[in-house]
């Protein structure tokens, strides 16, 4: 009796145990537009627990006409800010997207909302939802 209740829990232990989700976003912020202009940015750590590289090619937003993926580098002793064609996470590391490097840019708003959902696709195939409020304050 006493291996049968000792298997049971083992085999309820196991079962309870939930898989990571391949890709986790993290630290989430969403700044608001400043007064009078039609531009956000977006930071955040993304956690890949799969086995393989995850790819972001695009990132939508009904809250936004547009959002693109954008890296700051400094050239010359220039910053520049420059769209790039996509992310990736290699298996089992995690890609911070931050100020001053790699984030996202959210243009021309379309709705007043205190939240944000962003989409992030590999061309047309869905790989993370994401819901976030705007960050509270001015940068």
């Amino acid at each position: 009796m006493r291996i049968i209740q000792l298997s049971l829990l083992l085999l309820t232990a196991a079962c309870s145990q939930e898989t990571p989700a391949p890709l986790v976003a993290s630290d989430v912020v969403i700044t608001r537009p400043l007064p009078g202009m039609t531009m956000s940015a977006g930071y955040l750590s993304l956690s890949n627990n799969s086995d393989a590289t995850i790819r972001i090619t695009r990132v939508t937003s009904a809250q936004f006409e547009s959002v693109q993926l954008h890296e700051t580098t400094i050239e010359n002793g220039v910053s520049r800010m420059r769209a790039i064609a996509a992310l990736e996470i290699p298996a089992g590391e995690t890609l911070t997207l931050q100020r001053g490097g790699k984030h996202l840019m959210l243009m021309r708003p379309t709705m007043s909302s205190e939240t944000v959902s962003l989409r992030f696709l590999d061309g047309d195939n869905p790989v993370l939802t994401v819901d976030a409020n705007f960050e509270s304050g001015v940068e």
